[in-house]
C-alpha cells in the first residue's frame, strides 16, 4: 500500500515559488495498475520520482507498506530502490557495452548477490520474451528490445512495485503495445504498477487513471 498525504514539492524560480506538487493526496492499493496522466509540467513525473526516492518532497508524507520514506536511512533507501521498487524509464539507461545478461544482473550484484544469478536473470528475460538475447550487447538491440531489457532489469529482484515513467515514450506503436502487454502481465501476476503516461490509449489499459494538473490531482477514476 502506498499512502501519499499533503505532498508538496517547491522550486524557487527567480523570486517566485513554483509548486511541481501542490498538496497531493493519493492512495494506491496492493496489486493496482495506476496510470498517472496530465500535460507536461503537471507534476506526474515529479510524483513518480518522489515515490522512487529519486526526489525529496518539500513537505507532506509518503508511506510504502507502512514505512515513511522520509525516515529511511541512506542504507534503507538503497535497499528500497534495489528490492522494493523496480524502475522503468523512457530512456532505457542500459550499459550499452554490456551484454543483455550483465545489464539484467546488475541490480542483483548491487544488492550483494554475487553467486550464480543465472536462474533469476533467465527468468526475468523469459518474462519479457528475450531468452535468446542474453549474450548480445545492449547497443545491438532495437529500441523496443532495449526497453524490454530495462523491464527485465526492473523485475529481476522480484519487487512489489513497478514504477514506469513514460515507458513507451520513445517507441513506435508496435513496440509500445508489446511493452504495455508486459506491464499488464506483471499487473496480472500481482505486481503493483504505477505508470506515468501522456498517451490515452496506454492509460486506458490501466485499472485506474489519475489525472494531474498544476501539481494537483484533479480526477481519480476506476477504469472499468
Amino acid at each position: 500500500m502506498i499512502s501519499i498525504k499533503g505532498l508538496k514539492k517547491k522550486y524557487v524560480v527567480g523570486k517566485a515559488d513554483f509548486f511541481a506538487l501542490d498538496g497531493v493526496d493519493l492512495e494506491i492499493g496492493d496489486g493496482e495498475f495506476v496510470a498517472i496522466t496530465g500535460k507536461s509540467g503537471s507534476g506526474k513525473s515529479t510524483l513518480l520520482n518522489v515515490l522512487g526516492t529519486l526526489d525529496v518532497p518539500t513537505s507532506g508524507s509518503v508511506t510504502v507498506d507502512g514505512a515513511d520514506l522520509s525516515a529511511l536511512t541512506p542504507k534503507q533507501v538503497a535497499a528500497y530502490r534495489n528490492k522494493t521498487v523496480g524502475f522503468v524509464f523512457q530512456s532505457f539507461y542500459l550499459e550499452q557495452g554490456y551484454s543483455v545478461y550483465d545489464n539484467v544482473e546488475l541490480p542483483l550484484l548491487l544488492g550483494g548477490q554475487t553467486g550464480d544469478n543465472s536462474s533469476k536473470v533467465n527468468a526475468a528475460l523469459e518474462a519479457v520474451g528475450l531468452s535468446g538475447k542474453a549474450a548480445e550487447k545492449a547497443l545491438s538491440l532495437s529500441g523496443g528490445e532495449q526497453q524490454r531489457v530495462a523491464i527485465a532489469r526492473a523485475i529481476v529482484n522480484d519487487p512489489d512495485y513497478i514504477l514506469a515513467d513514460e515507458p513507451c515514450g520513445n517507441l513506435d506503436s508496435v513496440n509500445s503495445n508489446n511493452i504495455m502487454n508486459i506491464l499488464c502481465r506483471l499487473h496480472e501476476s500481482g505486481k503493483t504498477v504505477v505508470m506515468v503516461t501522456h498517451d490515452a490509449e496506454d492509460a486506458a489499459r490501466a485499472s485506474r487513471i489519475v489525472t494531474m494538473s498544476d501539481g494537483k490531482v484533479i480526477t481519480d477514476e476506476k477504469n472499468l
